[in-house]
């Protein structure tokens, strides 16, 4: 059994003993029940205690919700638990993802391109702050993949980019200070995305890097995350086969397995070379990784057994779990392993303190607290801050910037974004229309464009555009998503009939929003700016800066020319 009194749960007698008694209280099936996080869309009171009374899972997760309903749900489960609940959310860029009033304080691009590693500090402290309002109490947050391959259309914005050094120092100071909140953070996707240019919610990855070349990028990162004091780490459907042949010579290429089901990623890296003594949590067991490599009634207990503490969602309730107990029957789990697990997850809840929380009925969130903190004015500023220093000009042509009315009075205005809204959290809509109000309120005759039928021979005489406007704007709002595989721009037709071609006749100005990439796509433009993200504020800050109110201070934490030499002309 592991020692519960070190790092990182640093846990007294009384919280030590807490966590013995209550594992020698449980049965089998209610330890098997504490290695189940679930998630729910609702806040339905019935669904709540068929989760807590019924199963008596060790965590929930909370999808987006508003404030109201999250201090409702939270409340509901908390009450209705007999061992005090893991409440998880995906917190990585503010409270946006879980409540629909919380901050954006900003994407991990935008933070990174600040170059100032206190805004991963003010990230971590809107995130504690606003999440504790709220009854969460585990963040899956930071993410430290380093985003070595422009390609991987998943991790992008959502890391502190592709330099080593940024990355694991940036994840550190997000560690740290959301800590202190009384917030578990997971460092992931352990170990490591951004390597493959494949996304990991569709098939298991390969971080194809060097075992020292590896350690030497990830693994600091990871150590750094762990000396930070991180009480747990969430192993990713990814292979790094490297490890996995140095740790076990005799493994043949086909039983490489992604690090959730990894018992040589998990035990000898994670554990024994990295030295991580805290709980592991598998990224959800519903992504098609996992099913990529083992059948479904295999895969749920592997997970366990191969040394993760926690699964993180079921494809199907009733039989995930029937699944995990036929595991532990047939002697797939052992007894120490479920064991060791379950102590892992009590010993988490116990350095948070959720146990004392709950003793002294104080383990439920205030709403009237919550709505005063959560998306707050002050939280509001950071976030304007952030946008005001990150927004990066990464090519500019000589003379167009800054713009004004009369400089360029018609603008014609090019949209690139989702038609519809989607139910992924990391999609983005309404960056074209926000920017098209923004430039009538700055006095421009704006013209957004719309394609015409036309092929060779019919098509629009050149002077349709060159006669009729000053100045070409594209607002490019493709954010990156999970179950996707690529993230590039798209043209209309007939024939491209929106690709960039007026660029040496009438000055153009290509703004990304959500991804720093789009170069690749319209390399001869000759004035290109990254804002990582289109909220309120950082729309704001782009006015400022594109009619010369505000400099542009971002840098960009990543090769936004993509390795490519026709970007830069």
């Amino acid at each position: 059994m592991i020692d519960l009194k070190q790092f990182p749960f640093n846990l007294n007698d009384r919280d030590a003993l807490w966590v013995s008694e209550t594992l020698g209280s449980m049965s089998a099936e209610q330890k098997l029940a504490q290695l189940f996080c679930l998630i729910t869309y609702t806040n339905d009171e019935g669904y709540l205690n068929y989760l807590t009374r019924g199963l008596g899972v060790g965590g929930v997760m909370l999808r987006t919700m508003s404030t109201e309903e999250c201090v409702e749900t939270v409340k509901c489960l908390q009450t209705s638990s007999e061992i005090p609940l893991l409440i998880s959310a995906n917190l990585e860029a503010g409270l946006n993802q879980t409540s629909t009033s919380g901050t954006k304080v900003g994407c991990e691009l935008a933070i990174a391109a600040t170059g100032d590693v206190a805004y991963a500090e003010a990230l971590g402290r809107i995130i504690g702050i606003e999440a504790s309002a709220l009854g969460i109490n585990w963040a899956f947050s930071p993410v430290i993949d380093i985003d070595y391959n422009w390609r991987n259309p998943i991790t992008n914005t959502r890391t502190f980019g592709s330099n080593p050094e940024t990355v694991r120092e940036f994840g550190k100071k997000f560690v740290e200070t959301v800590q202190k909140f009384g917030i578990a953070s997971s460092i992931k996707h352990f170990p490591g995305d951004g390597v493959d240019e494949r996304d990991q919610h569709l098939l298991a990855s390969v971080n194809s890097m060097a075992a020292d070349e590896w350690m030497e990028t990830y693994g600091e990162a990871y150590k750094a995350g762990i000396q930070s004091g991180t009480l747990t780490v969430m192993a990713g459907h990814i292979l790094l086969p490297s490890w996995s042949r140095r740790l076990n010579p005799e493994l043949r290429d086909e039983d490489i397995m992604p690090a959730l089901v990894s018992e040589e990623l998990l035990n000898g890296l994670l554990r024994e070379e990295l030295g991580f003594n805290g709980m592991i949590v598998t990224d959800s067991s519903v992504m098609a990784g996992l099913a990529t490599h083992l059948p479904r009634h295999k895969a749920v207990p592997m997970c366990i057994a191969a040394g993760a503490d926690m699964i993180l969602f079921t494809r199907n309730l009733e039989e995930d779990m029937a699944f995990m107990k036929q595991g532990y029957e047939s002697g797939i789990i052992s007894g120490e392993r479920l064991d060791t697990a379950v102590s892992r997850i009590l010993a988490t809840k116990a350095a948070l303190g959720l146990h004392i929380k709950q003793a002294a009925g104080s383990l439920s969130p205030n709403l009237d607290n919550a709505l005063k903190i959560v998306g707050c004015d002050e939280h509001r500023a950071v976030s304007k801050e952030i946008a005001d220093k990150s927004i990066t000009l990464v090519k500019e042509q000589e003379g167009v910037l800054p713009i004004s009315s009369a400089r360029y009075p018609r603008v014609l205005l090019y949209g690139k974004e989702p038609q519809i809204s989607e139910t992924s959290f990391f999609a983005s809509t309404g960056a074209v229309s926000r920017m098209e109000q923004l430039l009538k309120q700055e006095g421009y005759d704006v013209t957004r464009f719309k394609p015409a039928p036309g092929f060779e021979g019919m098509v629009s005489p050149v002077s349709a555009v060159t006669d009729n406007y000053d100045l070409i704007i594209y607002i490019i709002n493709l954010s990156t998503k999970s179950n996707q595989t690529v993230v590039r721009i798209e043209w209309d037709e007939p024939m491209g009939c929106d690709v960039p071609v007026y660029t040496r006749q009438v000055p153009t100005i290509v703004i990304s929003t959500e991804n720093p990439y789009h170069l690749a796509d319209v390399p001869r433009v000759k004035t290109y700016i990254n804002t990582y993200g289109s909220t309120p504020e950082i729309m704001h800050s782009l006015m400022e800066k594109l009619h010369g109110r505000s400099t542009f201070e971002g840098k960009s934490p990543v090769d936004a020319f993509c390795g490519m030499w026709d970007t830069r002309l």
